[in-house]
């Protein structure tokens, strides 16, 4: 079976943004109170927007299940309050769930938290377990910054985390790492601020001693890791300067990386320098880049090729990439 653990629902109806834009106007009425979605979404519209897409590409590219979550860039915690954005998580969710019970062989669900920039994490947990306990997800997605590109909430080894990472080591679920659109106007959300965010959270592990606190935390690092894996010299360097332990030791028990990385030299980079153990395979198709390669005539995306071209990998590591590594990080899988 070959897994793809980062998939985004792209694709949803357009009501469902139809909602959160009506949501993110009405905020600006000081008497507004932002209210359960009505979508009137039927499981027909759903289909629609999932055939002619995330399911027609698994079909041809030879991949069979994906780890489904919503819109990355649709998670804009930072344009709603907190009634706001625990309502938007919800819906989105649901439209989740509603996927994957639709297709239970080919979805299966992650979640958006309901952050606000300036809120403790600790709000997300009701989310958060109503969506494994009751929908049957198993994972997450958090976000470092929910400012959207300003990073003014605390570091993720930071105390303030503290109370949702217990709740996701008793639930045992991961969390990717995934930072959502941007209102800088110096990071592109998927071009900087998305690379960014990888980059920025990794250093943050690096300088933490969060897994002494957290043994069984498993954290997944997006986009191939940001910089890291392409500048491993640079951050084992930092570490042995800083005095901390060998990154193998102080990292790769508990942080992954995934395969989005759009061209086979990055992937045989990825593949040299982080262990086989440590990498998920992963498209985000129907994502940041959706074109064809002139270089390749096909889609970047389409990021099996790249794991079956890579020379440096054996029929062992590609098996861990491909399924594996999945199953271990998302330990809820097939329960």
């Amino acid at each position: 079976m070959i897994i793809d653990c980062h998939g985004h629902y792209t694709t949803a109806p357009a009501a469902l943004r139809e909602y959160r834009a009506a949501q993110v106007e009405g905020l600006e009425d000081p008497g507004y109170r932002p209210m359960p979605a009505d979508l009137g979404i039927s499981d027909d519209e759903i289909r629609e927007s999932l055939e002619g897409a995330q399911l027609k590409l698994q079909r041809e590219r030879g991949t069979d299940l994906t780890i489904f979550s919503p819109r990355a860039a649709g998670m804009a915690h930072q344009d709603g309050d907190e009634p706001a954005n625990r309502y938007w998580s919800e819906v989105c969710n649901d439209m989740i769930h509603r996927a994957v019970a639709l297709y239970p062989d080919n979805f299966v669900g992650v979640c958006q938290l309901p952050q606000v920039p300036g809120t403790p994490p600790a709000n997300c947990i009701p989310e958060l377990v109503r969506c494994v306990e009751k929908l049957g997800f198993i994972g997450c997605n958090l976000n470092p910054d929910p400012t959207g590109g300003y990073w003014t909430d605390p570091p993720l080894f930071d105390r303030w985390w503290y109370p949702l990472y217990e709740k996701m080591c008793e639930l045992d679920v991961p969390a990717m790492i995934h930072v959502s659109s941007s209102c800088n106007p110096h990071f592109h959300f998927t071009g900087a601020h998305y690379i960014n965010g990888d980059t920025a959270a990794f250093m943050q592990l690096l300088t933490s001693d969060l897994f002494a606190d957290f043994p069984s935390l498993k954290l997944i690092i997006p986009h191939g890791g940001g910089a890291a894996p392409f500048h491993w010299g640079r951050y084992r360097g930092l570490a042995q300067d800083m005095g901390r332990p060998p990154l193998d030791e102080l990292l790769l028990e508990n942080v992954f990386f995934d395969t989005c990385v759009y061209h086979q030299p990055g992937i045989d980079l990825l593949t040299r320098v982080i262990p086989a153990k440590n990498i998920l395979f992963a498209s985000e198709m129907v994502g940041a880049v959706r074109g064809i390669d002139p270089e390749t005539g096909f889609p970047f995306d389409d990021t099996k090729r790249y794991i079956d071209a890579a020379g440096g990998l054996d029929a062992a590591e590609k098996q861990m990439i491909f399924e594996d590594n999945a199953r271990r990080v998302f330990s809820r899988l097939g329960r």
